[in-house]
């Protein structure tokens, strides 16, 4: 077993391209997080839709991950990531502030809205692997979790300033107008984005190879590798079982619990209270428990929280889902800053998008899925119905992990010692004649 300390990160505060990265993030995800509170507004309130159609409208949102998400990562490869990063945030931009107009003019219907989640989904896939491979660019391997806990933790600030702005902005403008904060937290990304001055190389491009072959180098790197197979499995059940609760808690919040727009966005500030606070803890319980550790330890001990979701009730009761809400967000953002600081050091820089693109079609790919369910289900047996099923579904995201080789783990291997363990591997199972060692450092399969 690797017993090796965890080195502790230098500052941050000196690298300014971070800054400017880590600014945009925090104007962009302020803006999603309104829009999070205002968009599945906009539809049950102001468009009247049934359960199964705020579900779709979650599905489209993710769609994009299925629809593109493996082939993004190969393309990325081949190009520069900042100008993708800028791109897409102006063509979020311009697809989220044509629902104000639309909304003033009285033409808005649920058809635009699945196309504007569409639009933004397909960018946003671009924008986020395109995102974990530039981090890479701008610091070193060392800080990374610094960089990447850093990051979670402006996510986590958005996640309970965002809906409390939301939802004052909805019950003080209406849905539609209240969505120009996103609009304008894309373009300010955008503008702090183009002030990066990473030297960030062209990718030379590799002589016969097809787009095909390089998407199928990306899914085996992944597959190939225990670790980032494990965790892909674990992921994508949380993703599967959190698409459902994002599909039904809007409708459930208004026509079960009979919550106004101000008191959600109070609720989901409030439990995001959890995620800035894993974020914040990630770092030390990285180093205190092991990176290895804290990525199962983190779901085993927070996600039978879950089950609280549908026993939550009106009034006071509606405490419960934000108490819920928040143990889980903690659980998710530590993590999350363990696991994705682990895939950008292990992974060769050229395989940087195909890796981040697998990992991303394998683990989004199941909230389309989720989505329709949790609506489907929602229709049939009722929106507490929908979240059963979502908070038994959260009991079983640690299982992958405890099965795998983490589970007697307390570091990650590096690229290189993953490499360095390659051929000792080999002699033993030379040696065993078909009984292969158990390795708590269990090699990549390179692809």
């Amino acid at each position: 077993m690797n017993e090796k300390p965890h080195p502790r990160p230098s500052r941050l505060s000196g690298h300014r391209d971070f800054r400017l990265l880590l600014t945009g993030a925090a104007a962009a995800q302020t803006g999603s997080q309104v829009t999070l509170v205002a968009l599945p507004l906009v539809a049950v309130v102001v468009l009247d839709a049934t359960p199964f159609e705020v579900g779709l409208l979650t599905a489209a949102e993710t769609a994009a991950f299925l629809l593109v998400g493996l082939p993004a990562g190969a393309w990325l490869d081949r190009m520069r990531k900042l100008p993708v990063l800028i791109r897409a945030d102006v063509v979020r931009c311009l697809a989220v502030a044509s629902i104000p107009p639309a909304a003033a003019f009285g033409v808005l219907t649920m058809p635009q809205l699945y196309l504007v989640a569409l639009v933004t989904g397909v960018a946003t896939v671009f924008f986020d692997v395109a995102h974990q491979s530039f981090l890479p660019a701008v610091l070193p391997r060392e800080q990374l979790v610094a960089g990447n806990g850093a990051l979670e933790t402006v996510r986590s600030s958005a996640q309970i300033a965002g809906p409390g702005l939301g939802g004052g902005l909805v019950q003080l403008l209406g849905a539609p107008l209240a969505i120009v904060a996103d609009a304008c937290g894309y373009l300010a990304s955008a503008l702090l984005l183009t002030r990066i001055r990473v030297d960030e190389p062209k990718p030379e491009p590799v002589p016969g190879s097809s787009l095909r072959a390089e998407v199928a180098e990306g899914v085996r790197f992944v597959l190939g590798h225990p670790l980032l197979r494990a965790i892909a499995t674990a992921t994508a059940t949380s993703n599967l079982f959190s698409a459902v609760l994002m599909a039904v808690q809007t409708v459930f919040w208004v026509r079960v619990l009979d919550l106004s727009p101000g008191a959600i966005g109070a609720l989901l500030s409030a439990s995001a209270v959890g995620g800035l606070a894993g974020a914040l803890c990630a770092g030390k319980l990285s180093r205190w428990v092991g990176q290895a550790r804290l990525i199962w330890l983190a779901t085993v001990v927070t996600a039978p929280f879950a089950l609280l979701w549908p026993l939550s009730g009106g009034g006071a009761g509606a405490l419960l889902f934000g108490l819920a809400s928040g143990v889980v967000l903690f659980g998710a953002v530590a993590y999350n800053v363990a696991q994705v600081s682990f895939r950008q050091s292990v992974c060769p820089p050229e395989l940087l998008g195909r890796m981040n693109a697998t990992m991303r079609f394998l683990v989004w790919g199941t909230m389309p899925i989720g989505a329709l369910g949790g609506g489907l289900v929602a229709d049939w047996a009722g929106p507490r119905a929908a979240l059963w099923v979502c908070a038994v579904g959260f009991l079983l995201v640690p299982v992958p992990l405890l099965l795998s080789p983490l589970r007697g783990m307390r570091e990650l291997p590096t690229a290189a010692e993953a490499r360095a363990e390659e051929p000792r591997a080999d002699e033993d199972r030379a040696e065993d004649a078909g009984h292969p060692a158990a390795s708590p450092t269990a090699s990549p399969t390179a692809p």
